[in-house]
């Protein structure tokens, strides 16, 4: 049965506002180059010996490169990196809410971003942590846009790699006409983001990861966005999957909280930045 056109304009503005809601991670956003931050986006930064590579911070959907690091930037600060975020995804007459514009086009301001980082400061690669669509984006980058010699690390917080059902909220889309095409012509970040997405498909064919790269990624079996959490996982050589849980059975973060202040994804991510001097991480990490 085909729905009245007032009523179908509710519904396509209702499944919009589920899905927003569903996908942002920060209340409150600012402009990464205005926000004051602690330590970060410091272009002046050297790498140290005991840490080479500069990290360049990729935010999740709807978020910023200020507020979604206002933990973990300063955390890798502290252990002597050099951490640089930026912002991305931007829409014509969206000037608050980044992280929503065509995925391709949002990874190739990433690739201008690490090749500024890159003459910045002197060095030869640089390490990527990305959080949500942050942390799939990258792959992007470094499947199609030459950015794999310029990367040493990759590491996922709570990714969108395989797409996701939203908690089987997408499923729903074709039982509401024109609101598939309304999404993507309006919010096409997120529309990528879907399970079976052209975007997804054209991400993963062919294997998820590329030669040369490690690859981290880190999960929560209580993510309610990315969903099912396991599709979060890589396939691949190089290629380490941690569930927090199997780390610490309490923890109980979801998928805003494990970006956001998770101690033991923190933990897992300088982990997987200096593996040489990795240690066991657990509940009080």
């Amino acid at each position: 049965m085909k729905l009245p056109l007032k009523r179908r304009s509710r519904t396509v503005g209702l499944i919009s506002a589920l899905v927003l809601a569903a996908a942002t991670a920060v209340a409150t956003p600012a402009a990464a180059d205005d926000a004051p931050t602690s330590g970060w986006n410091n272009y002046d930064c050297k790498p140290s010996a005991a840490h080479q590579r500069p990290v360049v911070l990729v935010h999740g959907t709807l978020g910023n490169g200020t507020d979604n690091w206002l933990a973990l930037a300063p955390y890798l600060v502290n252990r002597g990196y050099c951490v640089f975020s930026f912002d991305y995804g931007q829409l014509p007459g969206v000037p608050v809410f980044d992280g929503l514009g065509p995925i391709a086009q949002s990874a190739q301001q990433l690739a201008d971003e690490v090749d500024k980082v890159l003459a910045a400061t002197g060095a030869q690669k640089v390490d990527l942590v990305g959080h949500s669509q942050g942390g799939m984006l990258p792959r992007y980058y470094l499947k199609f846009l030459g950015g794999a010699p310029k990367v040493d690390t990759l590491v996922g917080i709570a990714p969108s790699n395989h797409g996701t059902t939203l908690d089987g909220l997408t499923k729903l889309l074709p039982y509401f006409p024109g609101a598939a095409k309304w999404l993507e012509e309006k919010t096409p970040g997120l529309t990528d983001q879907v399970a079976g997405s052209r975007f997804i498909q054209k991400l993963n064919a062919g294997g998820d990861t590329v030669p040369g790269v490690h690859y981290t990624v880190i999960a929560t079996k209580y993510d309610e966005v990315v969903t099912p959490y396991t599709s979060q996982f890589l396939n691949g050589p190089d290629v380490h999957n941690v569930l927090v849980q199997d780390l610490c059975p309490l923890d109980l973060s979801e998928h805003v909280t494990i970006g956001l202040m998770d101690r033991v994804a923190f933990h897992e991510t300088a982990n997987a930045l200096d593996p040489a001097h990795a240690t066991r991480t657990t509940c009080l990490s």
